[in-house]
């Protein structure tokens, strides 16, 4: 058992201070694998995040965060844009009640 541990701290050492190794690609599956002591679980959710990082050229929690920051930003745009002519049609209204007295 001691063997074992001395094993994954090494590896887990020698993984996190590589500069060479995209660290946090690894650093969900290890967490994984510490939590649920699930080996296949852990692979297959480095596997998926290797195939997300080469189809989108971002990791996941970057790709989902630009896509909500994005939506926001689009959202409170389309607020503003709303506000900007409910204001404009109620002076346009205005205009015209003024002009058919």
């Amino acid at each position: 058992m001691k063997k074992i541990k001395i094993i994954f701290t090494s590896g887990l050492f020698l993984i996190l201070l590589n500069s060479c190794v995209q660290n946090t690609a690894f650093l969900g599956p290890a967490i994984t694998m510490g939590t649920t002591g699930n080996i296949m679980q852990a692979g297959i959710q480095l596997g998926t995040n290797e195939v997300f990082k080469k189809e989108t050229g971002k990791d996941a929690l970057s790709y989902i965060s630009d896509k909500v920051e994005k939506d926001h930003k689009k959202k409170k745009f389309d607020k503003k844009f709303t506000e900007l002519l409910k204001d404009r049609i109620k002076k346009t209204r205005k205009k015209l009640n003024f002009t058919n007295r």
